[in-house]
């Protein structure tokens, strides 16, 4: 008897174990089909000038950016980051929103000159033409798409000026390639001007 209870009693709990597993495996699936099929966020019908759509998250724990730019010693510049609540993907990272994640886009003068990664990045001189330019620093997630709070992208931007014996490039005229000129004097950044900035939707007509 103690035999034959023996493997019975196994097969009982061996069954019961099954099941409870199952069951468990059952919740963990619908627990990550839940997740992937949660969206992050809110997608808006607002879009940035690139034509990437605005993802709207809460403002408590939203992502946060500032941005500061400082003259460096070969007439090129010191672009740096301060973030919060928010992460830089690594390099291949799968293309789906993640809660804080992303890259951020650096612009001069509205145009795109970098994926960031990091909080540090070198502009060149060469792209900072005589005159007055705008450094703008907004934060994707890894989609594309612009992380927003309250209809307006997570972003800040920085004014520096280039004087000199260069070419001039009237502000906000998008940027050029050519330099800044030798002994050019620079006016850096007193610091960011604000975290989310309105961009209009579409583009205004020049």
């Amino acid at each position: 008897m103690s035999w034959t209870r023996g493997p019975l009693a196994a097969l009982v709990v061996c069954a019961l174990l099954g099941g409870a597993a199952g069951c468990g495996a059952d919740g963990a699936h619908g627990r990550r089909v839940g997740a992937t099929a949660s969206p992050v966020g809110k997608l808006l019908d607002d879009m940035d000038e690139r034509g990437r759509h605005y993802r709207e998250v809460d403002e408590k724990g939203a992502p946060e950016v500032s941005v500061e730019v400082q003259p460096d010693s070969d007439d090129s510049w010191d672009v740096l980051l301060t973030v919060h609540n928010f992460r830089f993907s690594p390099s291949g990272a799968r293309a789906v929103p993640v809660a804080g994640r992303g890259v951020a886009l650096l612009s001069l003068d509205g145009r795109t000159i970098a994926r960031l990664r990091t909080t540090d990045h070198h502009l060149p001189g060469g792209l900072v033409p005589r005159g007055t330019h705008h450094v703008t620093v907004r934060l994707y997630a890894d989609d594309g798409t612009v992380w927003a709070v309250d209809g307006e992208p997570v972003q800040s931007t920085a004014d520096i000026t280039a004087s000199g014996a260069g070419p001039t490039t009237p502000s906000g005229a998008g940027g050029g390639t050519e330099g800044a000129g030798a002994g050019a004097s620079r006016t850096p950044t007193a610091g960011g001007s604000g975290r989310r900035p309105r961009v209009p939707a579409t583009p205004r007509p020049g």
